[in-house]
């Protein structure tokens, strides 16, 4: 399966550039912001900033996904996107391999709404919590099968921190190559975490125009 390139070898050029956004394609294995200690401090954000010094996060992705995040330039730019982010009204979806047959459900797309909270004793890790979870929504299609895996398009609704890996391991088929939340062989399984946000859609902070960046999953 898809092994994980060196993320510091790759050039991280956007996608798409103006004067009050920038979309990138970020690489698996990437950090999307620092993290702590000295040895995180190389991420997306970083190197965004030392050619655009105005560039400021507005969404983060996992540092093990892949795929497309938009940056604000400016305070007034980030304020209006991130309002569109807590609103829902950003437009997502991801590509995910994940184990086992997973059957599509009648209507074509399925519905998972399970609530997730952090796990504190097991900090970063996210659990299913019925009573003091907060709600998570994410929809999902089949889009083909292979021989011990399904290929799966995900919407999450909401955007709770590992929302999608949390998800699909309730339903029993937990991503391949995830090593938090995947058994130790479907984490082998693959070099990487199989998820990518492949579609980002918003209304442009400025002009209001509606915008629309699509990717292909590496995988």
């Amino acid at each position: 399966m898809a092994e994980t390139p060196n993320p510091a070898s790759l050039a991280i050029e956007p996608l798409y550039a103006d004067d009050t956004i920038l979309v990138f394609d970020k690489p698996s294995g990437l950090l999307a912001v620092p993290g702590r200690g000295a040895d995180k401090q190389d991420c997306l954000s970083a190197r965004v900033q030392a050619r655009y010094p105005d560039a400021l996060i507005v969404h983060r992705l996992d540092m093990a996904t892949s795929g497309l995040m938009v940056m604000a330039r400016g305070a007034a730019a980030q304020r209006e996107l991130s309002r569109a982010f807590e609103a829902r009204a950003v437009k997502k979806r991801y590509i995910a391999v994940v184990a086992g047959r997973l059957e599509a459900p009648p209507e074509g797309w399925g519905i998972i709404d399970l609530p997730i909270i952090v796990d504190w004793p097991n900090r970063p890790l996210r659990i299913v919590d019925h009573v003091h979870g907060k709600p998570s929504l994410t929809r999902w299609r089949v889009l083909g099968h292979e021989e011990t895996c399904t290929r799966v398009e995900l919407e999450p609704i909401t955007g709770r921190s590992h929302q999608l890996r949390v998800h699909l391991r309730e339903l029993g088929h937990p991503i391949l190559g995830d090593a938090l939340y995947a058994p130790p062989d479907v984490h082998a399984m693959a070099g990487r975490l199989l998820l990518h946000a492949c579609a980002l859609g918003f209304v442009h902070p400025v002009t209001g125009e509606g915008l629309a960046f699509e990717g292909h999953a590496p995988f």
